[in-house]
């Protein structure tokens, strides 16, 4: 048996990847003849056309679209409200909405995870669109507590559920009145449709959920006082389990008890060790049920904690401090300062010597990055926290894009830009896709790409190196074990940058500069 159709093929006996496999020539003389019922242009025609698009006639007409976007840089609302559920104990995501919605959050997570994903979906199909998904629901939850036994089921909705209209109170009121889960069972739940927002306004309607319903829960009781001083921390749609490692650690040497609410280091890092654990991790919902009663609520990413800073601010009537994700010398001395004050502790030397290190870092590379030209594109609050720590670094951010941004981008960017004179190049893009961005990247070039796996195509096309940063990290592996936040995420990101230039410049080096020192 051979890996391609024709038993005669070159191809020896030994599974290949795709890259080789469609070089055989087999598979050429398949695609050499799909020309004859393509009705596809002449190559000429098609090498000016893409010529053309490169250019600044092409990038008018592409940013004077509205009805349409082209590969915008988000994903839709349950998939964020999926990873709010993800960082309970013992918590069950459950999607109302079709099979096919929470397969792909599933696969989405774990191809970037490189984990498994558990998430139910309550099945609706052609009937339960017409005559509503009341008893998908009931089902579903009636299933999922039997066969998984999970301490809570975080219900999200999906389009069609929202299209239709369906009634999240009312059907879990239902599921309780039939007696299918107890009248205390917790099922926190968010309506999460996917054709507004994107997964970071699904991430803080989940959460926003989760922390309403275990407030009201049994274990809502002020705990002891005494001990060390309790700050809730809300690191928001974060895909770094390193990231939430980190944040522990820090807090914990600065004598801070931190309870971290949306924990899924564990759920989606777990060890390999021979037993399986459906929900490893997670914040202990006993734990998240007392948060209203801790000192404050410190979050670190503002557009997609917006409703939860609501409900912790005007609702449970707590001290809250938003601040940028701390990334970077800058932003980790503010963090670090913050924490300090809310918490009435000192800052130990040990984090005085890891910002020393990461200091001197800096300066060991600023020859390599000082001056580069860099375009940015991702989550806003990455985004804004990415731009500041390339400042630091003496580079030239020139194109920051952001498609899920809202109206309060600009003004956040703006003052990050207006800190540095390395920031008067910017050009500042809310609500723009991946398409204007490679309009932007050919009319005005850069050094380099930073954002996420859906960049390589711009990055192979301009022939310009991407820096892997933020989500979705699809094609290498293990980038989000590894913080990016704090003086130590600060190290990794900056070596991270400096040997991409490094790698480029050997790349592109002639013989006599083709150096074995940089």
């Amino acid at each position: 048996m051979t890996t391609t159709p024709e038993t005669g093929s070159s191809i020896p006996l030994r599974v290949l990847d795709h890259s080789e496999l469609f070089k055989d020539e087999v598979y050429q003389k398949q695609f050499e003849g799909k020309a004859e019922f393509e009705n596809g242009s002449e190559s000429a025609e098609v090498s000016r056309v893409l010529e053309w698009t490169r250019g600044w006639e092409y990038r008018e007409k592409n940013f004077a679209r509205e009805a349409l976007t082209v590969n915008p840089a988000k994903a839709c609302q349950p998939l964020g409200a999926v990873l709010a559920g993800l960082g309970f104990q013992g918590t069950l995501p459950l999607v109302h909405g079709s099979q096919g919605c929470v397969a792909y959050f599933r696969s989405h997570f774990a191809r970037h995870f490189k984990e498994p994903v558990p998430a139910a979906s309550t099945s609706m199909t052609e009937d339960a669109a017409v005559f509503g998904g009341l008893n998908n629901l009931v089902e579903a939850l009636e299933n999922a507590t039997s066969l998984y036994k999970p301490k809570m089921v975080a219900v999200s909705t999906t389009c069609m559920a929202e299209v239709i209209g369906e009634d999240l109170f009312a059907y879990i009121g239902a599921a309780k009145d039939k007696e299918v889960i107890t009248a205390d069972y917790p099922v926190p739940y968010a309506h999460t449709p996917s054709f507004v927002g994107s997964h970071i306004t699904g991430y803080d309607s989940m959460l926003k959920g989760i922390l309403e319903n275990l407030a009201k829960s049994a274990d809502a009781t002020e705990p002891a006082t005494g001990g060390k001083p309790r700050l809730n921390i809300i690191p928001g749609f974060e895909t770094y389990t390193g990231n939430l490692r980190e944040y522990r650690r820090v807090l914990e040497l600065m004598g801070v008890d931190p309870l971290i609410l949306g924990d899924h280091a564990d759920s989606l890092d777990s060890p390999a060790d021979g037993e399986y654990d459906l929900y490893p991790g997670g914040t202990p919902l006993a734990e998240a049920a007392k948060a209203k009663f801790s000192r404050a609520t410190v979050l670190l990413q503002e557009s997609a904690t917006r409703k939860t800073t609501e409900l912790i601010r005007d609702v449970w009537k707590q001290d809250t401090l938003v601040l940028e994700t701390p990334i970077g010398v800058r932003g980790t001395d503010q963090f670090l300062t913050e924490i300090a004050r809310l918490a009435g502790v000192e800052i130990p030397a040990e984090l005085t010597v890891e910002r020393g290190r990461l200091v001197d870092a800096l300066t060991d590379s600023h020859a390599y990055l000082h001056g580069k030209r860099v375009a940015i594109a991702g989550d806003p609050d990455l985004v804004v926290a990415l731009t500041r720590f390339v400042l630091e670094l003496g580079m030239i951010p020139v194109h920051v894009l952001s498609t899920n941004a809202d109206t309060t981008f600009k003004a956040r960017m703006e003052k990050v830009l207006s800190a540095s004179k390395f920031g008067e190049a910017a050009t500042v893009w809310p609500e723009k896709d991946l398409w204007h961005l490679r309009s932007l990247v050919f009319t005005e070039p850069v050094d380099l790409l930073i954002g996420s796996t859906y960049l390589k195509y711009i990055s192979r096309e301009a022939n310009v190196p991407l820096v892997r940063v933020g989500f979705p990290i699809f094609d290498r592996h293990h980038l989000h074990r590894f913080p990016i936040i704090g003086y130590t995420g600060g190290l990794h990101l900056l070596t991270q940058l400096v040997n991409t230039v490094l790698d480029e410049l050997d790349r592109t080096s002639p013989d006599h500069s083709y150096d074995a020192v940089r």
